[in-house]
Formats: C-alpha cells, structure tokens, sequence
C-alpha cells in the first residue's frame, strides 16, 4: 500500500482516537499491523502525528491556555484554573513516568500487556459511572486543587500502554466529582505539556531515523491528525454532555476481542 494513504489512515486514526477514552495506542498498533506499517520508521512517525494532535489542543483551547499564563485575562470573582491546578495534575505521572521509564518500556509495552489495559480501563469506566458521587466541579474553573491532584493520580495509569490517558482521567474525575465535561477539559489542557514533553523526548531520540525521503507522508500524516484530532474533541465535549461513558468502556471490550484475534492468535 502506498505510504501516504497509509499516512492519511493511520493520521485519522490517532486524531480520532488520542482525546478519546478508547486508546489511541491499541488502534495504532492494531491498524499499524493490518497496514504493515511495522518497520522502525513508522514508530517515528507515530511520535510526529501524536504532536499533531497536540496541536489541535493548542488551537481549540488558545484563549484558555493565554489565560493560564496571564495574557488578556480578565479578572474574575471566585475560583478560576490556573497554573497550578495544570502542575499538581501533572506532576505524579510525571515523576512516576522518570521512575518507571525502562520498566514501561521493556515490561508494558507487549500486546498482551496492551490488551490487558483495554479491558481494566473500561471495567474503570464503568465503575466511575456507577459510583460517581455528587458533582461539585460542574465546570473547569470549579476544579479544587484537591481534585486535579486526584485527577493526576488517576493519570499515571496511563503510563500503562493501551490504559488511554483520557480514559484514566476522565474516570479518576467523575470518581471525585467532577462532570465529564469538566474532567474532559481538564484533560486536554494537562495533556498539552505532558504530550509535548514526551514526544519531544522521543522525538530528539528518533532523529536519527528520520529522511529527507519521509517528510512528504511525515507531514501528511501531521496534517491529518491535527484536522481530525480538532474535529473529534470538539464532537466528544459535546457528547459527553449528554451521554454516559459506558458505550466507550463497551467499545474497549470489542477492541480487546479484535485486538486479541488480529495480534495474538
């Protein structure tokens, strides 16, 4: 197959799949085998249109992200997100993911270790719906410290490959009273520093893979993840509105059934 369309596949592939609570690495690895797309250079590439989901994060959420470092935003009354809220929610995954780093690498990144994640996050999921207490974070600005700390614990099971970091934190959020809506923002504007730490890293490390010959489907692939990423988050803020979490946590189990036919059998 040729390798833009492989690009335009696997592109429309992470966009719809890293913000929602399905796990972009399952698909990746999944698509990436039914395409053949298995040779060292598509890792790299991976890395690339990760930051091109990144990117639409950056675009959807811009006033906001201006507002947390201070630029054109008004003063309000009563509690509002800011920095530290981002930095708290970041931090144990953060320093778990240092710690743990060739542990992940070399232990949690088998097939069956991927599988393994989809079926625990959404039996997660499922639990959150069922136990979640009452809400006191309707919004994103209502999120205690106390609450983005949580949501941040919950995170570090995204350390765990095909685990989905929104999926993780989306739960963890509903768990401590959060909406979906509140928990899901939250979500995308941590995951901007987080995401753009760690592929930058991997990035720097994979440079050496990277040709002149690549960059035509390299930025393909970029480009469409960033356009389908934009699409897809702007679509579930809307949808988790209205809707449960459970029909993703069902999806995940079906993930895991074709998962388990296409890669280990």
């Amino acid at each position: 197959m040729d390798q833009y369309i492989i690009a335009i596949i696997l592109g429309i592939v992470e966009g719809l799949t890293e913000f929602l609570p399905v796990s972009s690495t399952g698909h990746l690895i999944l698509t990436g085998e039914l395409l053949g797309a298995t040779e060292e250079k598509w890792k790299t590439f991976e890395i690339v249109i990760q930051l091109g989901s990144i990117c639409a994060v950056l675009l959807l959420f811009w006033r906001r992200i201006l507002g947390l470092l201070g630029i054109g935003r008004k003063r309000t009354i009563g509690p509002q997100l800011n920095l530290l809220h981002i930095f708290i929610g970041i931090l144990p995954a953060g320093v778990l993911g240092v710690l743990l780093h060739g542990f992940i690498k070399e232990k949690l990144f088998s097939s069956f270790t991927v599988l393994l994640s989809l079926i625990i996050g959404g039996i997660l999921i499922i639990v959150a719906e069922k136990m979640q207490p009452r809400t006191t974070a309707e919004t994103i600005d209502d999120l205690s410290y106390k609450q983005a700390f949580g949501i941040g614990l919950f995170q570090c099971l995204a350390l765990w490959p095909g685990f989905s970091r929104s999926g993780a934190t989306i739960a963890g959020g509903l768990l401590l009273g959060t909406s979906r809506k509140a928990a899901a923002e939250f979500t995308f504007i941590m995951a901007i520093p987080v995401m753009m730490g760690a592929s930058g890293l991997d990035l720097i490390k994979s440079w050496d893979m990277l040709a002149a010959s690549d960059l035509g489907f390299f930025a393909v692939g970029f480009i469409t993840a960033f356009i389908v990423a934009a699409l897809a988050i702007v679509s579930f803020l809307k949808l988790v509105e209205r809707i449960s979490l459970t029909p993703f946590a069902i999806y995940r189990f079906l993930l895991a059934i074709v998962f388990y036919f296409f890669i280990l059998q």
